[in-house]
């Protein structure tokens, strides 16, 4: 039976769950064989073919980035998908392999922040925590990177503010991290009391760096 066969559409399932227990199997089996056919359907003509590999494959990320990781050439091409879901997809399989392929990722960093300024809620957080992570692993990537992640937490929406200062925490080191304290201090005043208190905790990290 074709590994194909076991993905949601082929189940004539709406939801995920097909898709997830499909990564669930891939990273118990690892067969390489299995996901060269997942990934090879990423092109399939029929979008919600597409759709569900790509599910696979970044659900997958989550449980064995280093089975996708060979796959980022893929991920990057769907950063200017006509499908929205491809673009966030692909996102999240990026922000899975950041560390390991950072030397692939960091050139096309700019077209990273571009779509992240189009995109949806999705596409920006994982845009975030993919270009610290990319960050984390070089100088050279880290001081261009940090100062695009700042320039974010100082204008980005008040309720963002906690969630990608922690997701950009990877890219912090003792040489940069009074910069992000005080971009994060100045935004205190418009935090709601949880929001604060998530903001002091991220702090109190960013001081042990």
């Amino acid at each position: 039976m074709s590994v194909l066969n076991k993905i949601a559409f082929f189940q004539n399932r709406r939801d995920e769950i097909p898709n997830q227990e499909m990564a669930r199997e891939l990273a118990q089996t690892r067969s390489q064989a299995d996901i060269q056919e997942i990934a090879t359907n990423l092109w399939n003509k029929v979008p919600n073919i597409q759709s569900d590999c790509l599910k696979v494959l970044y659900e997958l990320g989550y449980l064995a980035p280093e089975l996708i990781a060979d796959r980022v050439d893929d991920f990057l091409k769907f950063l200017r998908h006509p499908n929205n879901r491809m673009v966030w997809g692909g996102r999240i399989a990026l922000s899975t392999v950041a560390d390991s392929k950072a030397a692939e990722i960091f050139p096309h960093v700019d077209e990273i922040v571009q779509v992240m300024k189009m995109g949806s809620v999705i596409t920006m957080d994982n845009g975030i925590k993919a270009l610290a992570l990319v960050a984390s692993q070089k100088g050279e990537y880290r001081k261009a990177i940090f100062p695009i992640l700042l320039d974010h937490l100082k204008t980005c929406r008040p309720k963002e503010v906690p969630q990608h200062a922690e997701k950009s925490l990877p890219a912090t080191t003792v040489d940069n991290k009074s910069d992000l304290i005080l971009v994060l201090e100045k935004r205190f005043e418009e935090m709601t009391a949880s929001q604060a208190a998530q903001l002091k905790k991220i702090i109190k990290v960013a001081e042990k760096r």
